[in-house]
């Protein structure tokens, strides 16, 4: 896995959502029911934020503010970081790592379509490694698999 396109072929393309105007509450009941740690932010099917645990801890539990009362838009990310399709692995773990995020939004002719997360990124780079290491080791073995 070389590419973004080639994670979400593995992983899917599953997208959770919600509006700038639902609650942070609303987002923690999908955060919670879907089991990831951020949500897109979509207006008219327009990416225009993300929410993420991050963002609840630092915008909303240590400024005394109200998951019930408080509206997403108040306290989303934007603007949002994202890659193409076309990116590779490399290039998200270096912009993970400087805009210290752990989730792109993956954008394709002003779509969003999909979303990688650090633990995608991670897992992809990992099974890469993998299999170099196994091919260098059939290689100084002489024991090659057949495919």
């Amino acid at each position: 896995m070389n590419t973004v396109r080639e994670i979400l072929q593995n992983k899917g393309n599953a997208v959770f959502s919600v509006c700038p105007s639902d609650t942070v509450y609303r987002a923690l009941k999908v955060l919670a029911e879907k089991n990831v740690g951020a949500v897109m932010v979509l207006e008219k099917q327009r990416l225009v934020g993300i929410f993420s645990e991050r963002d609840y801890a630092r915008k909303v539990v240590l400024r005394g503010k109200s998951s019930r009362e408080t509206l997403i838009h108040e306290v989303m990310t934007t603007p949002v970081a994202f890659v193409r399709p076309e990116n590779t692995v490399e290039e998200c773990m270096a912009l993970m790592t400087d805009r210290h995020i752990r989730h792109l939004p993956v954008m394709e002719e002003g779509r969003l379509v999909g979303v990688v997360s650090i633990g995608d990124v991670v897992y992809a780079k990992i099974s890469e490694q993998d299999f170099h290491i196994r091919q260098l080791v059939s290689y100084i073995t002489g024991s090659f698999d057949s495919p």
